[in-house]
This record gives C-alpha cells, structure tokens and sequence, in this order.
C-alpha cells in the first residue's frame, strides 16, 4: 500500500508529510522516557525483519491481486506504540530513498496510513484491550487479527481520501472505495494470523518483553533478549536474501484497484512543480530500484517480459539484505540519539 506521488496534489503531500513529522517528534521525546540499551537493538533488528517482510507479496486467491505484511502491529505489541512508530517511518524512508518503493511526496501519507493506524489506534483501542496480559495464546490471535484489519481498512481509506483531496479525478470515490477496502480486508486477514503467529512466538520465548510493551515501560535489567534477537536477524537475512524471490508477481491491492478503475496500473505523474523534482532526486538516490540492480539501455529498450515466478534474481537478495542493514544502522543511529538526549 505504499502510495506513488502521481496519486497526490503537492498540498495533501506537505501536509501528511507535516503531520508525519509531528508524530515522529512527539514519539521520539515519549520514547525517551523509557528507552534503554536493550530496547534499541530490539528495535533495529525488528526493523530489518519488517523491512524483508514487506518485499513478499503474497497471491489474494481469485482475485488477481496480491498484498504484503505492513508489520505495525507486530511492531506495535513487542516495541510499544513510539518505538514502532519510529521503526516504520525508518523502514519507509528507506524503501522510498533507496529502493524507490513509494514516492517522495507521498512519504509522509505512507508514514501515517502504515503508522498511525497500527500504533496509535488499533494497538490501544483492539489489540492491548483484548490480548490482556498477553498470557494467552487465543487472546493474542484475536487481538492481532482484528486490530490488523482496523489498522488496514483505516489506511485504505486514508488512500482514498489523500487521492480525493489531491482532485484525482480518474479515480472516482464510490468506485475507488468499493474496490480497496474488500481486497484489502483479505490482505488483512493474511497478516493478521501472521502478526498472531509472531506474537505468540514472542510471548514464549521472551514474555517479558510483551509486558513491558504493553506498560509502557523500559525492559528490566538482567533480562537477555539475545535469542530474540538472533531469530528475527536469521529471519530478516534468509527472507530478505532468499524468500523475497518468491513473492507475487500480481500487482499488491492499491494498484490492483487502480487498475480496475482506470485500466492501468500507475497514474501519470505530474510534469511541473516539486513532484518531478523530488522524483529526480529519488531517481539519484535509489541503487536499487524496484529491489534489484539498475537495467541497462539495453535492457531498457527491449520489450517488457512478464516476470518470472519464483524472480531467483541476485539483485533482489542484496537489496533485501543491503536494505535491512541500512534499516538496522539508521533505527541503532535514532536509538542512540534519543539515549544521548536523555542522558
């Protein structure tokens, strides 16, 4: 669901990217409160993890659509809401800068529509009220599976409103709506037994770390969350190297529904203003477009292919593990400071 900057008017863009940075400052002086050396390398490899994640697209069967994890709940209930906010703006800038998933201007409306939802509403309002002290493992699973289809169907809906907003007129409201909430209601329900799957991994391995989550608080000392952390490394380096060749080849649900709408995939972007400028810099900035190698003009001049299924693409396995190296260093970078600051 990460949004193009074709689909956004330069004033919905700076105002989603303002209310973005608003969010990320007032987790970062909460997180400040409770932050410890513990949490921080929690928080990067966890990052790392989502960041490979999210390079799988899974098949919506008999609908010629796919989806991807957006990891903000799994996120949300092992970190607390501020530390998982801050990881997903992390992992989104980076996908945007250097592997052009996403646009520049749209960053700050994928921030929110990927963030908000899952951190600041659906893990306080569905998931921490129903999952309880996280001690059981059927509480959990509904917990994850509802507050992951809220979070989800409310950044659909911000989709189509950001896209609203911006005057796009090739994609009507009725139509575009009735074609993003139910695909993205299936995608929902997939991540949803995951997010539950990796939460109750979680909670037996290291419940300790639920129960500070869930109070808000900083982790105890004495407590090791090394296993944890050597799982989701051997987790982000094996589906990011590996996995991420078999991801879908059909369009995610976003542009899927555009497809449907419009009868292709992308809009055309805008040839004036601040959209082509920062579609310049983006283009300098991603080595690794699309998570593989640039194409030559000689590749580039030959007819598009359709794209093979399992993409055994060497390209792809560096972006994925270059990608969560880069997530891993910039979220240790933020930790650290926010620790220096408290300090």
């Amino acid at each position: 669901m990460h949004m193009a900057d074709a689909l956004l008017s330069p004033a919905v863009g700076a105002t989603m990217w303002a209310g973005s940075m608003a969010a990320i400052g007032y987790s970062s002086r909460k997180l400040k409160e409770n932050i410890d050396n513990r949490t921080i390398p929690l928080m990067g490899v966890l990052g790392a993890f989502i960041f490979a994640a999210q390079m799988i697209n899974f098949t919506i069967p008999g609908t010629g659509s796919s989806g991807h994890l957006g990891g903000g709940m799994i996120l949300a209930a092992i970190l607390g809401p501020y530390a998982a906010f801050l990881v997903m703006a992390s992992v989104l800038t980076v996908q945007a800068l250097f592997f052009a998933d996403g646009g520049l201007l749209a960053l700050g409306c994928n921030i929110w529509n990927l963030g908000i939802y899952p951190c600041f509403l659906a893990y306080p309002l569905i998931y921490k009220p129903i999952a309880g002290n996280g001690t059981s493992n059927r509480r959990i699973a509904i917990a994850s599976i509802l507050s992951v289809l809220l979070a989800l169907q409310l950044g659909a809906f911000s989709v189509v409103l950001e896209t609203l907003l911006s005057g796009k007129s090739e994609l009507p409201f009725g139509t575009f709506v009735l074609l993003m909430q139910p695909i993205h209601l299936a995608i929902g329900l997939v991540e949803g037994f995951v997010t539950a799957g990796i939460i109750t991994y979680v909670q037996k391995a290291r419940p300790e770390i639920l129960q500070s989550s869930s109070a808000s608080r900083s982790l105890d000392a004495g407590i090791s969350v090394k296993n944890v952390l050597v799982v989701f490394a051997i987790l982000a380096v094996i589906t990011g190297g590996t996995l991420s060749w078999f991801a879908s080849t059909h369009p995610d649900g976003l542009e899927w529904s555009i497809e449907k709408v419009t009868g292709k995939g992308e809009l055309t972007g805008q040839q004036q203003g601040i959209a082509p400028v920062l579609k310049g810099i983006q283009e300098k900035t991603a080595f690794l477009p699309d998570y593989n190698f640039k194409p030559d003009v000689k590749e580039e001049s030959k007819e598009e292919k359709a794209p093979a299924w399992p993409g055994i693409e060497t390209g792809t396995s560096v972006a994925g593990i270059v990608g969560g190296g880069i997530v891993l260093g910039l979220i240790l970078l933020i930790g650290l400071g926010i620790r220096f600051f408290k300090k």
